[in-house]
């Protein structure tokens, strides 16, 4: 079974196409459109198809994709074997949504932490009998630089360096570094730490566009045999979803 799955983000879209559990090829882009989905059709024999936007609707590529293949416009109504206990499931971003059907999908009857490190820093939980609990939101790196730069009068706006590591800076610039890299790691150390004291057994899924930075350090910490890196993950859940329809 081929599968085509579309991810619509509010700056870039993926696109990947899965052979029942298995990733054959992924795209990013900026624009995407019916004739570039139409692409994908000519290169595999693709049955079915599953679209997440950030936009209010799936527009013209929903409406190419619900013409050629048996579709479906993924949302937060969408089971997929999830107890869903958020208070307000119109307002859970479908990112979120998704990845925690991945961790599902990729470990089932296993308590699990999604860290996604993006533009914000998502922690979802699922408990081994697939009860979803919600999480928190936090701002992501790039938005902590942006912040500091924007709601003071002297702070510079600095590049993000994921090499450093110094415990304090010596220059502005250094005190940034130090600021964002290590306040940021120490607050996903610290959720990890207050999860696993509640599910000693819970495994971690690190996804997202800073998944390396936290991987790479998390690494050399106690947890590291606990903690996986998966940045396809939303992808894997929203493939997840189609399976769920299918079988």
């Amino acid at each position: 079974m081929f599968n085509l799955v579309v991810d619509i983000g509010n700056t870039f879209s993926k696109v990947a196409v899965f052979k029942d559990r298995q990733i054959l090829e992924l795209e990013v882009s900026e624009n995407l459109s019916a004739d570039h989905l139409a692409g994908w059709f000519q290169k595999y024999p693709l049955s079915n198809a599953v679209l997440s936007t950030v936009r209010k609707d799936a527009g013209e590529p929903g409406a190419f994709l619900q013409s050629r293949c048996r579709y479906i416009e993924f949302s937060t109504k969408i089971s997929a074997g999830i107890i869903n206990h958020y208070k307000t499931p119109s307002t859970l971003g479908l990112d979120r949504y998704a990845a925690v059907i991945g961790a599902k999908a990729l470990l089932p009857e296993r308590d699990c932490l999604v860290i996604d490190a993006g533009t914000c820093i998502t922690y979802d939980f699922i408990d081994s009998k697939g009860n979803y609990w919600g999480g928190s939101i936090s701002p992501g790196i790039g938005m902590r630089f942006r912040a500091m730069n924007t709601f003071t009068g002297r702070l510079p706006l600095i590049e993000f360096d994921e090499s450093f590591q110094e415990e304090y800076g010596l220059d502005t610039a250094d005190a940034l570094l130090s600021g964002v890299n290590n306040g940021i790691f120490f607050e996903v150390k610290g959720f990890i730490e207050q999860y696993s004291r509640n599910w000693p057994q819970a495994k971690v899924l690190l996804c997202g566009g800073d998944v390396n930075f936290f991987d790479r350090r998390l690494k050399n910490s106690i947890f590291a045999a606990s903690i996986k890196a998966e940045p396809n993950l939303v992808l894997i859940g929203l493939n997840e979803v189609i399976h769920q329809y299918n079988d």
